[in-house]
């Protein structure tokens, strides 16, 4: 699957590091998230939806350093021994781009739990505070 211009944009847009432990939400196919998995050397995406359907499309060719997870942002954890993030994207997702801002605030709070004291969030290809100044 190629990747359209846009998530290319937003793949582009974001401060990678090999080493880095990405989460994307919202997956959908894993085109970006597969573009990112390229990007790493000894990092790690891991990739959540919360359908079915696109964590089975995603899931059909993972690429090494990628993982899929099928999980709501608004209930999303970390699973025993697993290390917080310090990058987090999302593209087109209402509980983040300001559409449904109750849910906003329920994926806020999981995701401060689930990544690093000075992790960065990126949504829609701008980076916006994952934590209250």
């Amino acid at each position: 699957m190629g990747l359209s211009a846009r998530l290319a944009a937003v793949v582009d847009a974001l401060p990678l590091r090999g080493d880095s432990r990405v989460l994307e939400i919202g997956c959908g196919t894993g085109a970006a998230a597969r573009a990112v998995a390229a990007r790493l050397t000894t990092g790690h995406i891991l990739a959540i939806d919360r359908s079915a359907a696109a964590v089975a499309a995603a899931s059909a060719h993972l690429p090494e350093r990628m993982s899929v997870r099928l999980a709501a942002a608004e209930e999303f954890v970390l699973l025993d021994g697993e290390a917080p993030f310090d990058l987090v994207f999302a593209v087109r997702v209402g509980a983040l781009d300001g559409r449904h801002p109750a849910a906003g605030r329920l994926v806020t709070a999981r995701l401060a739990a689930a990544t690093t004291a000075d992790a960065r969030l990126f949504v829609d290809g701008r980076e916006v505070g994952l934590r209250p100044q």
